[in-house]
């Protein structure tokens, strides 16, 4: 399971505000349930042009939660130009700092405050797949991937999947997305990288704890994500770290299927049970 700081845990467990704005001057939407992840931020102005009010709706794991709670106390008493310089590394850093394979939440908290200031601006949305498409599985451009590797410093596949999920699904994108990144550190010069953070120990599980927390996760994490889009998911064996699972209602016929069960599934099961789940499908 991956390690979270308290503020993190704060405000997960306890987030404010939450629901939305009455009446909001913008509103801005991110995400979608098939990604695992949505967000959508209202905010209000006061008379001096500052953000008075700002409220979320998210459907995503811990750290998604958190972010959305954190953009909020973010950008209360900022004006729209003040609020437009937060970028997600302030997410992050304000929450204490994130696991790196979830620093996605905190770009779609960017993401989500960009596009409600341009509403608020009577602004088109940004196209969500300006660029070329690279990731089919989450319609991530190379674009969004040049932006972010950018923004955050990122050189390899994995940065960027952590950043994007780009990658993260079937994994045919990976050579595509290597390419960019070769192309745009060529000209660049790589920073110096931080020392990396020693790897914090986890508990070790029991054969039957695992197996319950497999089953709870699943119950609480998955099958509401999937019921929302017509789906469903059935536990159907558990071997070793293997575990077997079959999709059910649309979810069986759906393409993004793959994606479901590699980047959403096996990700919620690594989450909160171990970093060494693998997800199987069954076929019924």
């Amino acid at each position: 399971m991956w390690e979270y700081t308290d503020k993190v845990k704060k405000y997960f467990t306890d987030p404010v505000n939450v629901g939305e704005v009455e009446n909001p001057d913008g509103v801005g939407e991110v995400g979608s349930l098939a990604c695992g992840d949505a967000l959508k931020l209202s905010f209000k102005l006061g008379e001096d042009g500052k953000i008075v009010d700002a409220k979320f709706q998210t459907f995503g794991c811990a750290s998604a939660i958190a972010s959305s709670s954190a953009l909020t106390e973010l950008v209360k008493g900022k004006t729209l130009e003040e609020a437009e310089k937060l970028t997600n590394k302030d997410i992050a850093d304000f929450l204490g700092g994130l696991p790196k394979e979830k620093m996605h939440c905190s770009v779609m908290g960017e993401e989500a405050l960009q596009a409600a200031i341009r509403n608020y601006r009577g602004l088109e949305p940004l196209p969500q797949a300006e660029g070329e498409v690279v990731c089919q599985c989450f319609g991530v451009t190379d674009q969004e991937i040049e932006k972010v590797a950018r923004s955050n410093d990122l050189h390899t596949v994995e940065e960027i999947t952590n950043y994007t999920k780009a990658g993260g699904g079937c994994g045919d994108c990976v050579d595509k997305i290597q390419a960019i990144l070769d192309r745009v550190w060529e000209t660049t010069p790589k920073a110096a990288a931080p020392a990396a953070a020693p790897a914090a120990a986890k508990k070790p599980l029991s054969n039957i704890q695992k197996m319950k927390l497999i089953e709870q996760t699943l119950e609480r994490e998955v099958r509401p994500a999937l019921k929302a889009d017509g789906g469903d998911i059935e536990l159907i064996d558990i071997d070793g770290d293997n575990v077997m699972v079959s999709l059910r209602g649309r979810c069986s016929s759906c393409a993004a299927s793959a994606a479901t069960l590699g980047q959403f599934v096996q990700s919620k099961l690594r989450e909160f049970v171990s970093d060494d789940l693998k997800v199987q499908e069954v076929k019924p």
